[in-house]
């Protein structure tokens, strides 16, 4: 049982109804967990005073919490585990390229709405420094809104919209680093000994150097090193991201405190989920990589355990785009099991996607998802086909040998496949961050350019475009209905190409990731009535599955997946069961032909109990000849048992 589970059980059990008892309770309940982990980073021997200082705090940051988040609060403390319901379905976006800015973004709720939308990601909107900043992620500050998306007056203006509409808000806490032009760090600079405490910062390069032996590169070609070099106040300071943005010394617990408080502030202006951005690095120690260390994960917890007693009702998402053994770290594990972050994003799930569509095969599919660790019950998964972010190939060596494939060939392949250099793929994607000296690299693009639709349309070829729409189509719906929070990209609903205008944009060009942030197209939008066109054919189809997905509550994600193998190494098969009679079965076709399945199985699994079932994806009953279920070209099937 999860801390939020206990504080119902015992507030319902003591009868606890008022909110300053109830904060007190949770307090009590969380008290030893926070001793622990706050112990476990800063030894008792030298930090005792900074303990009491971290309990005086917490009453202070309740203080400042509004009355209706209060009670929101207590709403979904009330609910439990709110975050896995069927009737959520996510969108991520910038706003600038969404509609402008804030007040834009209002200005579309109606749109959001109609597609099914009720839970936006939305990405960096502080203050940050000019020209480069990592699309926002070298923050000036964690809650002052950029003039070019508003005031902060409208980002509360539209977290209210959000409530009355029932749309949820995520937004990053940009957890690991802040911009050298924070003001830590400008205080650093003067040589303030307190701010230089908040960061790495050293006067030669001794310790540096002996981190470096074995620190990964995160930009290689953009940033290489983990160093940078102030002249202002002639130290070397830890940038493992870019030289702009400075990690924090998280072994100070002044820099936790201080954290915690920005996050409590952030998330006071309505804020539902908080995307811990770059938690796998928040602790670093010599002669490791410096990412997920055990430290890391006790922080991690330490905030999650502090801010469920100030604000209950928000929830952590962990941006962990690490090995699937490590991924599932980030739910917590021993007395933090279920306590560390609720979701995490199914990196896992994402990349084994894509190889299945390059390889046309689902054998490394099944055997990661099969021989990864179930999560706990609390906790789910953003499941998503990509991100503002570059698309990895983490997958796990030892099960691609076990495929009998080379696993540096395998990873060569697939960036020879999506970053054309193979004449006869369709995918149109960029190379990303590409490491000669190991041959690593990752991929960029659109959704609909990466599965072909842009190359199809090029070429005017019918049956590619069809191609192309079956294979957008079919990874939305995986993600609808594999378990879980799906999340799509704003644009990929309406099959939106590469943008590569980012060329043109000297604070861009270097990055080949804004390739895949293209301006939100309301021309198209206004278009999509022509249901002929390939964009209205995703738009709509993908309304359908969004609101088909809210009618069944088998796709609430309560650890309800059941995975199928019928040999056919071209399919994916997985039931979401509810109950004993209920279940919702998907089957998909990752090739370019037809294929078929003995419907024999199906039957002893009590999905022909009424006759041939609905597939739910076209609304029609499927057609079974022989005993035998044929698929077309990348084809998925739902099909509904009741």
């Amino acid at each position: 049982m999860n801390q939020a589970a206990l504080h119902k059980l015992v507030s319902n059990r003591l009868n606890v109804k008022t909110p300053e008892a109830l904060f007190d309770l949770r307090l009590s309940t969380n008290l030893s967990l926070i001793q622990q982990l706050f112990f476990s980073l800063y030894p008792v021997d030298k930090h005792g005073k900074d303990f009491d200082n971290l309990l005086k705090l917490l009453p202070k940051l309740y203080a400042l919490r509004p009355d209706e988040l209060q009670r929101q609060d207590l709403e979904r403390l009330e609910a439990e585990s709110w975050y896995q319901s069927e009737n959520i379905v996510g969108m991520q976006l910038y706003v600038e390229n969404f509609n402008k800015d804030l007040k834009g973004l209002h200005k579309k709720i109606s749109y959001l709405k109609d597609l099914g939308v009720n839970f936006i990601h939305v990405m960096p909107i502080t203050t940050r420094p000019k020209g480069e900043s990592d699309g926002g992620y070298a923050v000036n500050s964690y809650l002052k809104v950029d003039k070019k998306y508003g005031s902060q007056e409208d980002l509360l203006k539209l977290t209210t919209a959000f409530r009355k509409h029932g749309i949820l808000l995520m937004l990053d806490f940009v957890v690991n680093h802040t911009s050298d032009e924070y003001p830590w760090a400008k205080k650093a600079k003067k040589g303030e000994q307190k701010y230089l405490d908040y960061y790495y910062t050293f006067e030669d390069r001794v310790i540096p150097d002996a981190f470096e032996k074995v620190l990964p590169e995160v930009f290689p070609e953009t940033s290489p090193g983990n160093f940078t070099y102030v002249p202002e106040m002639d130290r070397w300071v830890m940038t493992v991201f870019n030289g702009y943005q400075w990690d924090l010394n998280y072994t100070n617990p002044e820099v936790f405190m201080e954290m915690l408080t920005n996050l409590v502030k952030m998330v006071n202006l309505g804020v539902d989920v908080v995307r811990f951005d770059a938690l796998a690095f928040l602790w670093k120690k010599i002669g490791t990589i410096s990412q997920n260390l055990p430290e890391a994960h006790n922080l991690v917890s330490l905030f999650r355990m502090c801010l469920q007693v100030v604000a209950p009702g928000t929830i952590f998402l962990a941006e962990a785009i690490v090995a699937p053994k490590d991924i599932i770290k980030y739910f917590g594990e021993g007395p933090k099991l279920g306590n560390e972050c609720e979701v995490a994003y199914n990196a896992s799930l994402m990349a084994l996607l894509w190889n299945s569509i390059a390889t046309k095969k689902t054998g490394l599919l099944y055997k990661s998802l099969t021989e990864v660790h179930p999560k706990p019950k609390e906790c789910t998964w953003i499941n998503y086909i990509r991100c503002h972010d570059d698309i990895g190939l983490g997958y796990d060596d030892s099960f691609i040998h076990e495929m009998g494939w080379n696993p540096q060939q395998h990873r060569k392949f697939l960036l020879d496949y999506y970053c054309q250099k193979l004449d006869w793929s369709p995918a149109k994607g960029l190379l990303f961050m590409y490491n000669p000296k190991t041959g690593d690299g990752r991929i960029t693009g659109s959704a609909a350019s990466l599965l072909g639709l842009e190359s199809a349309l090029e070429n005017g070829d019918k049956d590619l475009i069809e191609k192309a729409i079956s294979k957008i189509n079919l990874l939305h719906g995986i993600i609808l209905s594999f378990g879980g929070i799906p999340m799509i990209y704003a644009g990929d609903e309406i099959a939106t190409l590469n943008d590569y205008s980012y060329t043109k944009d000297s604070s861009k060009n270097g990055d080949s990731r804004w390739v895949n942030r293209p301006q939100q197209d309301w021309t198209m939008v206004k278009k999509l009535g022509n249901e002929d066109l390939p964009q209205s054919q995703v738009y709509y189809t993908l309304k359908h599955l969004i609101a088909v997905r809210k009618a069944n509550p088998a796709l609430a994600d309560s650890n309800n997946l059941v995975l199928h193998q019928t040999g056919n190494n071209h399919m994916l098969i997985f039931e979401r069961t509810h109950g004993a009679k209920e279940g919702i079965m998907v089957i998909c076709n990752f090739d370019e032909n037809p294929q078929v399945i003995d419907s024999g199985w199906l039957m002893k699994l009590g999905y022909f109990t009424k006759g041939n079932p609905k597939d739910l994806v076209v609304d029609k009953k499927i057609d079974v000849k022989s005993g035998l279920l044929e698929l077309q070209p990348y084809q998925m099937i739902w099909l509904k048992k009741s």
